[in-house]
């Protein structure tokens, strides 16, 4: 098993190296009788590669240590561990390659940049179970992306406010609905009774008109909980349930999906305390890498023009990496969910810049504030979809297309 690292420290890079692959492996601080030359060569991490960049004159982060030149080196680094050191196990994984690596004192900046994993550990993972192709045959829709959105106001509304919003959005065409992030069980909407009011009002629209709408229930909490909630939306008739990766962990998303029959909606809420600073912490390319092994079958990966800080160039690089096989037999392929101020606006560029319509995009204020109202905010993210996919601008489109002329000035940056 083979990470790559962007790394910085006030000493030569090599020696800041061999100290990551040594803590992360056989070694310690200092020596000791026990890691004989024989058990290192059989368990020690090796360091394969170092790759020099630019020095700076200061450290990026505080607390290391320096060897007194006053050049704090820069340089991308790549390291290997047998995969006998942890076995198939994706937490021990976690703990090899993002343990106690980034407050070493030879680190005055370290960032995870990817990760190669061997078959023999992919294939004993559980992996996606519905993915990109499962996903559409759930929801019915091909040939386009699914268009979604978000439960807004995010929290506040009661199981029947929630569900007399569901089935506004029913009516207006929406192919994905997902509940925020916030709103799990808390009691003005408790998880069961806004289940059984939304799922009454998405069955009683599939009778009618033959298409069942996705909805993506967030059931974070405890394993059994998780489980229990699970089950009670499969016993509704949904098809798909919500969790928050960085609350319920690894371990909790490897639960819930060797529990699970229903599609497995991932969320990343408190991803920018892992990666906003560009010397620590994880890159979307390898955090994903665990996530889609361990189950998810769709990604959070922000969108275009988006209300965070995250630039363009990321985003794509995040949604490509989900789409992307691990091994040429084991494709593990994830939807990646375009969201965070999205609307027609952003359409053309994502097409663009993505070239895929395997994805979900997610549009909260991009549908509710239509000024036409929801289904003339749902007409527009179709319009706008269809022309990018036909080579057509959008503002051309919109002038015989009145939602998405009325979104194109709404959404005005």
């Amino acid at each position: 098993m083979r990470a790559t690292y962007k790394l910085e420290s006030g000493y030569p890079l090599e020696r800041a190296a061999w100290a990551i692959a040594g803590e992360q492996s056989s070694g310690t601080f200092i020596a000791v009788p026990g890691e004989t030359a024989e058990l290192r060569a059989r368990a020690g991490a090796r360091v394969e590669r170092v790759t020099p960049l630019e020095d700076v004159g200061s450290p990026t982060l505080p607390g290391a240590r320096s060897d007194g030149s006053g050049r704090w080196r820069r340089g991308e680094i790549e390291i290997s561990w047998p995969l006998a050191n942890f076995g198939p196990s994706l937490p021990n994984l976690l703990a090899t390659i993002a343990g106690n690596l980034f407050e070493l004192r030879e680190v005055s900046g370290l960032r995870l940049l990817d990760v190669h994993l061997p078959p023999a550990f992919v294939a004993a993972q559980p992996g996606p179970q519905f993915g990109v192709a499962g996903t559409r045959a759930l929801s019915g829709i091909v040939g386009r992306p699914l268009i979604g959105t978000i439960i807004k106001p995010s929290v506040g509304l009661s199981p029947e406010d929630t569900a007399a919003l569901v089935g506004d959005l029913c009516a207006g065409g929406i192919d994905f609905i997902k509940d925020d992030e916030l709103q799990a069980d808390g009691p003005h909407c408790p998880f069961d009774a806004r289940v059984r009011a939304v799922m009454g009002v998405v069955r009683a629209h599939a009778e009618r008109t033959g298409r069942k709408v996705m909805v993506a229930f967030n059931l974070t909490g405890e394993v059994d909980e998780m489980r229990a909630r699970h089950d009670l939306v499969r016993a509704e008739g949904g098809t798909c349930v919500m969790a928050s990766l960085n609350s319920v962990g690894l371990t909790g998303l490897l639960a819930l999906r060797r529990h699970a029959g229903l599609c497995i909606h991932a969320h990343r809420n408190g991803w920018g305390a892992l990666s906003r600073h560009p010397w620590l912490g994880w890159s979307y390319v390898a955090w994903q890498k665990l996530w889609r092994l361990a189950g998810a079958d769709h990604l959070h990966v922000n969108g275009l023009g988006n209300k965070f800080c995250e630039d363009d160039d990321s985003v794509i690089t995040s949604a490509r990496a989900c789409l992307a096989p691990l091994l040429s037999d084991h494709p593990c392929l994830a939807m990646p969910v375009f969201s965070s101020g999205q609307s027609a606006r952003q359409v053309e560029a994502t097409w663009r810049r993505l070239g895929s319509a395997d994805l979900i995009y997610a549009a909260g204020g991009g549908i509710m504030a239509h000024p036409g109202g929801i289904a003339a905010g749902v007409a527009s993210l179709r319009q706008a979809w269809e022309a990018a996919m036909s080579g057509i601008p959008a503002a051309t489109y919109a002038r015989s297309h009145r939602e998405l002329r009325e979104a194109l000035a709404q959404y005005a940056v």
